[in-house]
């Protein structure tokens, strides 16, 4: 029988533990990874279809759960959006951006089953096969889910080795030299000739080019790995930068440099000590 898959999105460790063990009962929705802020959940639903987020109001780093329901708003294929909040101040608004339903939690078992009869109705509807003679009936098979604590370098490895799984176009070798970015609902391909520079923002990255800047769900070091092979070089721990829009390399106060690049506004972008001598080997100086 299909079932919904479903993300936990919720700052809160407890209450993701407790909401995870009240979907555990209900056979129509399987709970298929949890998340803290909005980026994780955005990045993992380009992996993953979701059917359903169960999502609190408030998220850390800057958006919110209702900014990101008015981000999904512009999907096509949206999940459905299931609030958990302590207060009823967001409950209109939530409602306003089509959210299925508005928990205000700690919830009672009866408003939750409620809840769970609302999402059966996004269930796909399938025919009923036609019973079939001669088979012998079996033992129904009991599932058990064992969980088990991961370090945060095996923790990273192993959402990696998740994503490659749910990837359904790797074993195609070709690459693209355009780098995908979720934008407004849209995916857009930003050619890496547009890159100027990448700037680390927190665990995610900001992506310069001559005329925009677009916040993305990549990690500056994944994107070193990715970009480095078409004249990118980390210039700093911030910063990742195209070496064809390089214009000039200057000597600064304090045995400090720092790089300028094209275009009608002058960037100019640090460069760490430890990192100058590969640059300058880089650019044969």
């Amino acid at each position: 029988m299909p079932t919904l898959k479903a993300l936990i999105l919720h700052p809160d460790s407890q209450v993701r533990t407790q909401l995870r063990d009240m979907l555990a009962s209900v056979k129509e929705i399987t709970v298929l990874g949890e998340a803290v802020t909005s980026f994780e959940a955005i990045e993992m639903l380009s992996f993953i279809p979701y059917d359903v987020f169960f999502l609190g109001t408030e998220l850390p780093h800057s958006i919110s759960g209702m900014e990101l329901a008015a981000h999904l708003a512009h999907n096509a294929t949206r999940p459905a959006l299931v609030f958990l909040a302590t207060e009823e101040d967001h409950a209109f608004a939530a409602f306003e951006l089509g959210a299925t339903d508005y928990l205000l939690w700690p919830v009672h078992t009866n408003r939750f089953a409620r809840t769970i009869e609302r999402l059966r109705t996004l269930m796909p509807r399938t025919k009923e096969a036609a019973p079939t003679q001669h088979v012998r009936s079996r033992a129904p098979i009991h599932e058990e889910t064992v969980r088990v604590p991961l370090e945060d370098d095996e923790e990273e490895n192993f959402v990696d080795a998740l994503r490659q799984a749910w990837d359904v176009n790797r074993e195609r070798p070709v690459e693209i030299e355009k780098l995908p970015i979720n934008h407004d609902g849209r995916h857009i391909l930003i050619p890496y000739t547009h890159i100027v520079y990448v700037e680390a923002y927190e665990d995610y990255s900001f992506v310069h080019t001559a005329t925009d800047r677009f916040l993305t769900s990549y990690r500056l070091k994944n994107l070193e790995v990715r970009l480095r092979p078409h004249r990118f070089c980390r210039v700093h721990r911030k910063y990742l930068v195209n070496l064809d829009m390089v214009t000039e390399i200057a000597s600064m106060p304090g045995s400090n440099f720092m790089l300028r690049t094209a275009g009608r506004t002058k960037i100019e972008l640090p460069v760490s000590r430890r990192r100058i001598g590969e640059l300058k080997k880089i650019l044969q100086l």
